[in-house]
């Protein structure tokens, strides 16, 4: 048995006007109407699938995709999370018989991290301002320093952590990364900003119970020294001395390889998504660029970081998209057929 080839038509549960809120998955009820979604249009088990198509999803996140939560991504048309989660739980459901497996990823951040206000102190004691940006020079001449209860919860001498604070955001610079970033509060294990968006958790629960195919969640960002925009690979993994504090994703770089296509979307197109899809680049060409013809992205289903007056990031977001089409990797569209898309590689 194969995937079916024709695309489905969306489940009367499906409200896109709710997209912005947060409720509760009645997951019983929709259990029931997914077996039977199955049924109706005949969709075998994504375990017989011949074309084997994977769909990470990348944040989606109520800490990024709700105007009300801490990280926004408003995009430049001031609601951009919102209308691409729209058209990517419109995705999910018109080819819940072609996707073979959900992965979504999850930033997760506890208060005491190294892009986070408390982490921080300057000379009259203040922590910064959230938007914050710190620089390495700004670090060695001691505007900046690593505030000592936090190295404390951490368990390492504050000498230590000030000359890995150093460390870290000289790295950052050297690797060609974004300046260390002072974050507003986001994505908080426990918290409700830390959930996916209703309607995308509805879908791959939709998905999970009418394709018989386990939603694989990847957690991030929970390591207390270091950013981890990308699902793939830390910011910075070690230390001065070359220790390892963190280290790649392998696991999911070779999974992710082994389907014979790849979706992207999420939030944010600059930041994130950016950087996983740039750190699949960089392991895909030092095993075969050819393999890059399998990743496809959904330009309509994700936004770069705007803030109108303060940061625009979208011209980042272009350039890194047009480097990843002139790799090999194709930029779709959410509203286009699957099948269209697989007969684009060469």
């Amino acid at each position: 048995m194969t995937h079916t080839s024709t695309e489905l038509p969306i489940p009367a549960h499906f409200d896109p006007m709710r997209v912005g809120e947060v409720w509760r998955v009645p997951y019983q009820a929709r259990s029931l109407a997914a077996q039977d979604w199955a049924k109706q249009h005949q969709l075998p088990p994504a375990a017989h699938d011949s074309t084997r198509i994977c769909l990470l999803a990348i944040d989606v996140q109520n800490t990024f995709c709700l105007p009300e939560f801490e990280l926004f991504v408003a995009g430049q048309s001031g609601m951009g999370a919102v209308a691409d989660n729209v058209r990517l739980c419109e995705f999910v459901y018109r080819n819940l018989g072609r996707i073979t497996t959900i992965v979504p990823t999850m930033d997760t951040h506890t208060a005491t991290q190294i892009f986070h206000p408390v982490f921080w102190l300057n000379e009259a004691g203040e922590h910064p301002a959230p938007m914050t940006m710190i620089a390495a020079i700004e670090v060695q001449q001691g505007k900046w320093r690593v505030n000592p209860a936090v190295a404390a919860t951490l368990a390492i001498a504050p000498e230590q952590v000030n000359d890995f604070a150093l460390h870290y955001v000289s790295r950052l610079s050297k690797d060609g990364k974004y300046p260390l970033t002072v974050w507003p509060y986001h994505s908080m294990l426990g918290g409700i900003g830390h959930a996916l968006v209703s309607a995308f958790e509805e879908a791959c629960f939709f998905h999970t119970i009418a394709r018989q195919s386990q939603t694989r969640f990847e957690i991030k960002g929970n390591n207390p020294l270091t950013e981890n925009y990308s699902i793939l690979c830390p910011e910075v993994m070690v230390d001065r001395s070359g220790q390892a504090i963190a280290e790649k994703n392998l696991t999911l770089i070779q999974l992710l390889l082994a389907y014979d296509a790849v979706v992207v979307a999420g939030q944010a197109k600059s930041h994130c998504v950016a950087w996983t899809v740039d750190d699949l680049l960089t392991e895909i060409q030092a095993i075969d660029p050819t393999l890059a013809q399998k990743v496809y992205l959904l330009e309509d289903c994700t936004s770069p970081v705007v803030v109108p007056g303060v940061v625009d990031f979208t011209e980042k977001a272009e350039a890194a998209y047009q480097r990843f089409a002139a790799a090999g990797m194709h930029i779709v569209q959410s509203t286009e057929a699957i099948d269209h898309w697989l007969n684009l590689r060469s």
